[in-house]
């Protein structure tokens, strides 16, 4: 009788096992099927990268105001049609507050230019993102950045460090920007005189004539660009915005002029 009980009571355990999974397995079924599909949401939807932005006003107009830019909808109200846009990025040393320090941006702004500086991933107030630890990584990033503020064709300014955003952007999305400034870049030798000499940018070339190291190593390679002009600020060093922070927006804002 004992013997009985107990192989009834493992049928009754076995028969409840088995409804059970059969409840459970749709469910089961239909997480998978979610988890197969989130990828692709979450490719469309997941914050690409921040960068902290400094807009350019001129005097008069309210301050200098900051915002995150983020994947999501387009910042509207940044630019204003027949505007030249002018993206500044800085170098290792340095921030977007570097240029609201030295007075570019509202120069630029009251020269009526839209002006604007962010700070690069894991510089500043932005936060370090994964996606530009390749060159393909950092154009998707200016890319980015380009699309969320709603600039057409900037002119990008790249003194230092930010060459390893700049030029490989430059290379690959040339045709995108009205005009380039690299000012000392680093990694100008990663790349060959012929893949400069297919890009048509207008170019002003800018260094400092106590730059000894990066500002003639990069006019040895950027002198392959094809619309290139050169300025050298004479008694200044490798940053050269700060020695002769006069003499730099000159050569820039005659640069600018000529692409109006």
């Amino acid at each position: 009788m004992q013997l009985a009980r107990s192989r009834l009571g493992l049928l009754l355990l076995g028969a409840l096992l088995t409804v059970v999974l059969y409840l459970l397995l749709p469910a089961a079924q239909h997480e998978q099927r979610l988890a197969g599909a989130r990828p692709a949401e979450e490719k469309r939807g997941r914050r690409v990268a921040n960068a902290t932005v400094r807009v350019g006003m001129a005097a008069g107009e309210p301050p200098i105001f900051y915002r995150e830019v983020s994947a999501g909808p387009r910042a509207a109200g940044t630019t204003s049609p027949g505007r030249l846009d002018v993206l500044f990025l800085h170098g290792q040393a340095f921030t977007s507050k570097t240029w609201e320090a030295l007075g570019t941006l509202t120069l630029l702004a009251e020269e009526g230019y839209h002006a604007v500086a962010i700070d690069l991933p894991g510089y500043g107030d932005s936060p370090p993102a994964e996606m530009v630890a390749t060159a393909q990584g950092r154009v998707a990033f200016l890319d980015h950045v380009l699309q969320e503020l709603g600039m057409r064709r900037p002119v990008l300014i790249s003194p230092s460090m930010s060459g390893r955003f700049a030029l490989p952007f430059l290379l690959a999305r040339g045709d995108q920007l009205a005009g380039f400034v690299p000012v000392a870049p680093v990694g100008t030798k990663d790349y060959a005189a012929e893949q400069y000499r297919q890009v048509q940018t207008p170019t002003l070339i800018l260094y400092g004539d106590r730059d000894a190291s990066l500002g003639p190593q990069a006019l040895q390679s950027l002198q392959h660009l094809p619309r290139h002009r050169v300025a050298v600020v004479s008694d200044a060093g490798h940053a050269c915005y700060l020695d002769k922070p006069e003499d730099f927006h000159q050569a820039l804002l005659g640069f600018l002029r000529q692409l109006k």
